[in-house]
């Protein structure tokens, strides 16, 4: 996962700020690439991408209010009660209240507050299917109208852009999920964003590092819109391929047939350019039992393991390449071994 910062919130009291970590990669080196020329997108061929290994910033927006779970509110009358319980479930989307569309949590406190009755309606999606729900909103001894739930609406952080291909991207091999759930988050958009790396934190024996970047989320800075969440990574458009890539390097995408035990790259920037590293493939899993851990990979790199210690958060969806052919990305950190870690085929990325 990526070096996730998320927010949540007992409706409708002030926002409790939560940080958690995820993204994890993996380097590799065997060959150098051998094309060097730069090429624009649409001369791009069906099984050729741009290569990436640039860093990114990630905002993504939940499809709906997710709620995390239930809490309990201190009533005005001093006594202690909680609604919401057991008629919500974590990994619930709240999409209204009363008929009333909410998009995050500011609506969703806004349509609470507005409420004249004490009997609140909510339309929930859960697992695809929608519910209305009755609860009630009780008054707090500061005066709010609480449900009892806390939520998210949203999820910054950090990760790296796998390939470019006809202004689309693919990044980071794994879905993004709820750190408090465990859940796929179900996204209604998101952007990507200029980063600069400002410092790594390295990888000890149980204890994976991180990178840390400086992200301004501001429009000058934006690079793309994201439109999709999966198990395999995310994915969405990018209009300028110059504002991601250091450099345009066009490369041949090689089906998991063709990878072999031994010897690849990881292309990723952990210094200030983007660059590959030695790597080692030592286990292949055609199963497709969990789709985004086909490869069990090392790292090699004296280099490398002098700056990172290992796999680092942050680094999911550095690029794998074997042979001059790009092969997987980096997807996981083994948590005993951060030299060792798993990576995804590049044709499970690519079909979304």
């Amino acid at each position: 996962m990526t070096i996730q910062r998320y927010r949540k919130i007992l409706v409708s009291v002030a926002v409790i700020a939560s940080l958690v970590c995820g993204s994890l990669f993996y380097s590799s080196f065997t060959q150098a690439l051998s094309p060097d020329h730069t090429a624009d997108v649409s001369d791009i061929q069906d099984n050729m991408v741009l290569l990436g290994g640039m860093p990114v910033g990630i905002y993504l927006q939940t499809d709906g209010v997710m709620v995390i779970g239930t809490g309990t509110i201190e009533a005005e009358d001093g006594s202690s009660c909680s609604p919401a319980e057991h008629k919500v479930h974590a990994g619930d989307y709240i999409t209204a209240v009363n008929e009333a569309s909410v998009e995050n949590k500011k609506s969703l406190i806004e349509q609470i507050e507005a409420s004249a009755q004490k009997d609140v309606i909510l339309t929930v999606r859960r697992n695809k299917e929608e519910l209305q729900i009755k609860t009630e909103a009780v008054t707090s001894r500061d005066g709010k109208k609480m449900l009892g739930i806390w939520v998210r609406d949203d999820v910054q952080g950090l990760g790296t852009v796998t390939y470019i291909k006809n202004h689309t991207f693919a990044a980071l091999g794994h879905g993004i999920h709820d750190m408090d759930t465990s859940c796929l988050l179900e996204i209604s958009g998101g952007l990507l964003y200029r980063t600069n790396i400002r410092s790594i934190s390295k990888s000890t024996k149980e204890s994976p590092g991180s990178m840390e970047g400086i992200i301004v989320y501001s429009k000058l800075n934006e690079l793309g819109t994201i439109q999709k969440n999966r198990t395999t990574g995310i994915y969405g458009t990018i209009e300028d391929a110059d504002a991601v890539l250091d450099e345009k390097i066009p490369i041949q995408t090689a089906p998991k047939e063709e990878i072999t035990l031994g010897n690849a790259t990881v292309r990723c920037k952990v210094e200030n350019e983007v660059k590959e590293y030695q790597i080692r493939i030592d286990a292949l899993d055609f199963s497709n039992h969990e789709i985004n851990k086909g490869m069990t990979i090392e790292i090699t790199d004296p280099e490398l393991l002098a700056i990172t210690g290992g796999i680092v958060q942050g680094m999911s969806g550095s690029p794998i390449i074997q042979n001059g052919k790009l092969v997987g990305a980096v997807t996981h950190v083994f948590i005993k071994d951060s030299k060792k870690g798993y990576g995804i085929f590049i044709e499970n990325m690519m079909k979304n």
